[in-house]
């Protein structure tokens, strides 16, 4: 595993044309994903991590997943989880039940109503990406962009981030 932490006489520092687009895809993404979330908040009022939480159980068999599995699907923490699934519970989308074949796992279940209001809020959350990041890109843009945050993701999780 590579250590985060170096000395400055170890660090690759970015040069100009790099630092410029870090910060461009520091201040792009950031506003685009506070801009999906302010949208599904008005208009269905989900923030993105609930909203995410429901796709993955709407996709899941019977619209059930453990809750240790949500977190890893959503690259949340277990106790982040544990409390958006909470509000989502106490709102009526999403019920909690014991595992059947491991009786210390909770599973989180999407209920009807659950389902309702993700297909409500499909159509936003779609209407947003694609009005606020594809109409911005290149079909290549976005498969550029998409394999490189797949290799991303491989190398932090083989890291266990």
């Amino acid at each position: 595993m590579t250590s985060t932490t170096q000395t400055a006489t170890d660090t690759r520092w970015l040069d100009d044309r790099q630092q410029r687009l870090w910060r461009s895809f520091l201040g792009g993404s950031t506003a685009f994903f506070d801009q999906l979330d302010r949208d599904l908040r008005r208009e269905h009022d989900l923030s993105m991590p609930e909203y995410e939480i429901l796709v993955r159980l709407s996709e899941a068999p019977e619209w059930t997943l453990r809750m240790a599995e949500v977190a890893s699907q959503v690259a949340h923490s277990r106790s982040r989880i544990t409390h958006t699934v909470s509000r989502l519970e106490r709102a009526g989308l999403v019920e909690r039940e014991s595992c059947l074949s491991d009786g210390r796992g909770v599973n989180a279940k999407l209920t009807d109503a659950g389902m309702d209001r993700l297909r409500d809020a499909a159509h936003t959350h779609v209407g947003g990406v694609r009005r606020y990041l594809m109409d911005n890109l290149t079909e290549e843009e976005f498969e550029i962009i998409g394999q490189a945050f797949e290799r991303v993701r491989g190398d932090l999780n083989g890291q266990g981030f």
